[in-house]
Order: C-alpha cells, then structure tokens, then sequence
C-alpha cells in the first residue's frame, strides 16, 4: 500500500511540474480563489481556473466587446478580493470606471493607462505581468502577433499575475501562447413580470481552446455579488392551466 501511495505521489507531482511548465499555476496557490464557476471548473486541468497565466478573450462585434468586460469584471472581483490592484490598459477607453462597483470592485482600485497604439499596451502589459504587486492585468488592443504573446506568457511564469488579453474587433485571428481562448456573448436577461427595469446580466461563455483541458459553451449570471451557472434557458413560457405569477422557465 505504501508503494502505491508513493507511485500515485510521483504521478502527481509530475503533473503539477508538467502543467507549471506549460503556463499552469500548481500547489496550493491555484486553489485558494473560487470563481463560483461551478460545473465549468471540469473544464480545467486541475478543476480550478488557471490564475497566473494568460487568458484570451475575443470580440468581433460592440456587443460581444461590452460584454466580455463584463464578465472579465466579474473574475477581476474574485481575484482582487483581498485589496488586490489591477491594471487596464486600453488605446481608447470604453469602460466607464463606476459600473465596476456592481462587480463589487472599487474604481480605485483600478490602474487605467491609456494609449495610442496596439504596440504601447503590448509592452505596458508586458511590463505590468512582471510586477508581482498586481492582482491582475487587462489589456485590449485589436492585434497582436504569436511571439508578441510568447512574451506575455513568459512574463507571468515568474510573477504569477493573471493576464486578461481581449482581442477586440481582430482583423485577423491568429493562434497565440495564451493558455486558454473564449468568447462572451449577452443573453437576454430575465425580467419579473410586471417590475419595471432589467434583469441581471447573463452570457454565453464558450471556452474555445484550453490547454489540457476540456472545450465547451456554459451560460452564467451575475447576481448577488457571484457568478451563478444557469441551468434551464430563459425563454418564458406558460403551460395551459397555469396562472401568470406561476409561470416558468423552460
């Protein structure tokens, strides 16, 4: 029994060194934050969202765009959680600093540095991920090439920072070392039958390539503060015989 112990050990701290070699955060450390994405979670190497690495998120259109912010923002307020400081870099901010507060992160909290071109956010990021201060780091910027990305991906080897890149409006999509790829779409949020205003924000998150890990499409809201995963669609229907206030989502 205790050579088994010892064999399955082995196994298992050459998984972590493998994974830490491939841009994985290991040990304890990449345990300690709970993104309350629940069944997402067996999408990634170790059950846990990679943090110290550097995740792409991609946008073609204004309304994917803004709502990849959000849902950035919403992983931004669990690893800044512990008075953490994040910097975001733009070349012309489209994100208005007082919605992050119902994402439960104070604006200034957020380092916001703008500038012209693609090339100056590259190296402002490249040059943040080494700062071990940071909770995090977010960047959008329309191009950037693989060995500009290999940079990045360096940079956090040693920092352990998460690095958040959003690719918006690309004029092309090129593989990049980033150690996951997603896309966010809004869906329409749920209203209350007869409460004026809108619902809670909802998306469709469709992790396109992860690095040992398991693809795959998952619909989440943000509501009270955390990520809640929705498990019935949100078209409304009534079932004949029902009255309106017991109307369900089906």
């Amino acid at each position: 029994m205790k050579e088994l112990a010892g064999k399955k050990e082995i196994i298992k701290q050459l998984k972590e060194k493998i994974l830490a070699m491939e841009g994985f955060s290991s040990g304890p450390d990449s345990h300690q934050f709970d993104f309350g994405l629940g069944p997402m979670n067996a999408a990634f190497p170790g059950g846990t969202f990679p943090v110290g690495a550097v995740h792409e998120f991609i946008s073609p259109t204004q309304t994917s765009f803004s709502a990849t912010n959000g849902f950035i923002s919403g992983l931004l307020s669990t690893l800044m959680k512990q008075d953490g400081i994040c910097l975001w870099v733009s070349s012309g901010r489209r994100l208005f600093p007082s919605t992050l507060k119902f994402f439960g992160i104070e604006p200034h909290r957020i380092i916001f540095i703008d500038v012209r071109r693609d090339k100056d956010a590259l190296w402002v990021m490249e040059q943040a991920l080494k700062c071990k201060s940071l909770a995090a780091v977010v960047a959008e910027l329309r191009d950037i090439s693989f060995a500009e990305s290999r940079r990045l991906q360096l940079a956090v080897e040693d920092s352990r920072v998460t690095g958040f890149l959003h690719h918006y409006f690309p004029r092309k999509e090129n593989t990049l070392a980033t150690v996951s790829r997603w896309r966010i779409k809004p869906l329409p949020s749920l209203v209350i039958d007869g409460l004026p205003g809108v619902g809670f924000p909802r998306w469709e998150v469709e992790l396109e390539k992860i690095r040992n890990g398991q693809p795959g499409s998952w619909q989440f809201e943000w509501k009270n503060g955390v990520f809640r995963h929705i498990t019935v669609p949100m078209r409304a229907v009534s079932e004949p015989g029902l009255p309106r206030k017991e109307r369900h989502y089906a």
